[in-house]
């Protein structure tokens, strides 16, 4: 007799148990064993247990090519998470087969040993074959909306495939965090009166009754100065919109004499802008998008407008202009305006800044792209795949976190609707217009800040969303550069191409074939780095930014000045959110800024799916330069007034999923 001792790891967040029978069969290269019955008692265990069983044969089985493991119902129905099974054989030889998968109903999981594969180089075709087919009829592509990039097919997260699911104590219920976040934070007795108006902007103070935070408590403070509006562009929650201006678009009718008296270096409006001193956001999609109609009691607003911002001698980013409209003939907005003009104005182009923010840099940029690449993945890729092992870390919880949106969300009737002046048909108006943008080199980082001109450091210094996000990339890059393509590759970035991105203009010019490693290369860093260090520079900072109502307001109930002098304090708190959209409002994006329990930051595995010697220490070697990475950004926040951290590794998870 010969014996081969079999070690189970089990469990998971939750919990690991079953009551039904688990057998356990080893697939040799000669034979089979005989089914083993696992011990009931073991799956009463928690995460991370390991018992072993051994497997008694009368003939050596050959090299151990497969683990099947089988369960069978009983009364009912129970669930159970393999995180991975080790097999020792009678001459010593050590093998793991990772799992991380749970296996429920009347279930048969076969699993191979943890080396990577490429398709030219397996021996077991036909295994993996099935195994991609199987994975294509679980992974279906669905139109979820007209011209948005395609999604997983489910209506409801319990339609999912069990092994992406969140794990129960995950609560993706957008209504009830949204209100226990209201509840946390005090602001119960402001939803009862949701439709009266806050009676002056010191009195958006009370939503801070119960919350401590420097940064938002910060902005509190000094919202209303030109020096922290325009610092907001480079560092903020929505870094991208600022661009360098070379010409003035036609239609804004901002002059030389309008913004002389805000340039500092006696040089004309053309020499500045010659110069490279001349920045611009310009919110131009939101041009005729139908603001939030879903409230018949409150009339809601938007504004498309320019924001014209000046490089100081002092290196300080300033508005010095601003045009709430697209008429050429419209009114511009200077500096030097009445005090509420100005605040107003300003008010308009923040609030333009959050509804693009919520639906374009966050909800498109990030969690719809993100979504295709995981699709894209579980249909084309095999699992002992070295390009799935590396990616499966930053899809966790990514699919369902979208299909939780798209059920309570973003849905008809959603909580987006709640406070937001994009709520309603405004969703689908301004994801149609993003998708026209929507291109892989703009998902490329050091591309996309190259294409905004804003990638000289000396030109533009203080942009710590551009330093911090090309040190993290850099990282990534040469994490990812021990890659190969191949036919399951090239079927991976086609499915992305042809089916998730096929409703952009020429598929926004998405690969659908890598010709050479490098271009691989670029391709898994865009995907790892927009699951992880995009999204969380532009989802963890909400609270900080947007909590403050007057600064980043999410509608408005008054429209857009087209005269100076006309406004006042009144007028200004008529326009904010009432009550009960600014309490939705703040806790909303306290929920959306909240670490998840047991949150996994970018370099932490703690499942093993490479196994190989080389690509572990590839893992170390990467962790050892995010570490240098995190500490040159804690070194650079101990000196500034502000800080910024929502690019430090130490503070970005691997995945989309909050």
């Amino acid at each position: 007799m010969f014996s081969y001792t079999v070690s189970v790891t089990t469990g998971s967040q939750e919990f690991a148990g079953t009551n039904d029978k688990v057998s356990l069969t080893l697939v040799g290269s000669e034979r089979c064993s005989d089914r083993t019955l696992l011990d009931k008692s073991f799956f009463d265990r928690s995460r991370g247990s390991v018992v072993s069983v051994d497997v008694s044969v009368k003939e050596i089985l050959g090299d151990i090519v497969l683990v099947k493991l089988e369960k069978e119902k009983l009364l009912f129905n129970d669930q159970w998470y393999c995180r991975c099974i080790n097999v020792t054989t009678p001459s010593g030889e050590r093998l793991q087969f990772p799992c991380y998968r749970w296996i429920a109903n009347e279930q048969e999981v076969v699993l191979r040993d943890g080396k990577g594969r490429l398709p030219q180089d397996d021996d077991m075709k036909e295994f993996r074959r099935m195994e991609l087919e199987s994975r294509q009829r679980l992974f279906r592509w669905k139109e979820w909306r007209t011209g948005f990039p395609l999604s997983i097919d489910a209506n409801t997260s319990t339609e999912l495939p069990v092994d992406i699911q969140f794990e129960t104590a995950k609560s993706v219920d957008f209504s009830l965090n949204f209100l226990e976040a209201i509840a946390n934070l005090g602001l119960n007795g402001f939803m009862k009166l949701f439709q009266s108006s806050w009676t002056d902007v010191a009195d958006f103070r009370k939503v801070f009754v119960k919350i401590k935070n420097t940064v938002s408590e910060h902005v509190m403070q000094n919202w209303n100065e030109d020096l922290m509006f325009g610092y907001q562009f480079l560092n903020g929650c929505n870094p991208v919109m600022i661009s360098k201006c070379r010409n003035l678009p036609d239609n804004f009718a901002v002059t030389q004499e309008m913004v002389e008296s805000s340039l500092d270096r006696g040089l004309t409006l053309q020499e500045e802008l010659k110069a490279g001193n001349i920045y611009i956001a310009d919110y131009a999609i939101l041009e005729g998008v139908q603001a939030n109609a879903t409230d018949p009691d409150t009339q809601q607003y938007l504004a498309a407008p320019f924001c014209l911002l000046y490089k100081n001698s002092q290196n300080e980013i300033l508005p010095i202009a601003i045009q709430l409209s697209r008429q050429t003939a419209a009114e511009v907005f200077l500096p030097s305006d009445g005090q509420y003009d100005w605040m107003l104005a300003k008010m308009w182009v923040k609030c333009s800044d959050f509804n693009v923010h919520q639906l374009v840099t966050h909800l498109l940029r990030t969690h719809l792209t993100s979504e295709v690449f995981a699709i894209a993945m579980y249909r084309q890729l095999s699992a002992v795949h070295p390009v799935y092992k590396l990616l499966i870390p930053h899809v966790r919880y990514t699919i369902a976190i979208n299909t939780a949106a798209r059920e309570k969300l973003i849905s008809e009737s959603g909580v987006f609707e709640k406070a937001n002046g994009t709520g309603g048909i405004a969703v689908v108006q301004v994801i149609h217009k993003a998708m026209k943008t929507l291109t892989y080199k703009s998902m490329c980082f050091p591309e996309s800040v190259k294409a905004r001109g804003v990638d000289n450091k000396d030109e533009l210094p203080h942009y710590y969303y551009r330093d911090d996000g090309m040190m993290v990339w850099e990282a990534v890059r040469r994490c990812s550069n021990s890659v190969q393509e191949d036919e399951e590759i090239q079927a991976f970035v086609q499915d992305v191409c042809s089916s998730g991105m096929k409703n952009c203009p020429q598929n926004g010019e998405f690969p659908d074939l890598l010709k050479t490693r490098e271009q691989l290369v670029e391709y898994l860093t865009v995907v790892i780095f927009t699951a992880s260090a995009q999204h969380a520079a532009v989802n963890f900072g909400q609270f900080d930014w947007f909590a403050w109502v007057p600064n980043s307001p999410s509608t408005m109930r008054k429209p857009p000045p087209t005269q100076k002098g006309q406004v006042d304090m009144k007028y200004i708190m008529e326009s904010l959110p009432d009550r009960g959209r600014a309490s939705w409002h703040v806790g909303a994006v306290w929920a959306l800024s909240q670490f998840q329990d047991g949150e996994l930051f970018l370099g932490v595995y703690p499942d093993k799916y490479f196994t190989e010697q080389p690509v572990m220490e590839a893992t170390t070697t990467f962790r050892k330069k995010l570490a240098e990475v995190t500490n040159i950004i804690k070194s650079r926040n101990e000196k500034l007034k502000l800080p910024y951290w929502y690019l430090s590794p130490d503070r970005i998870p691997n995945s989309v999923a909050i």
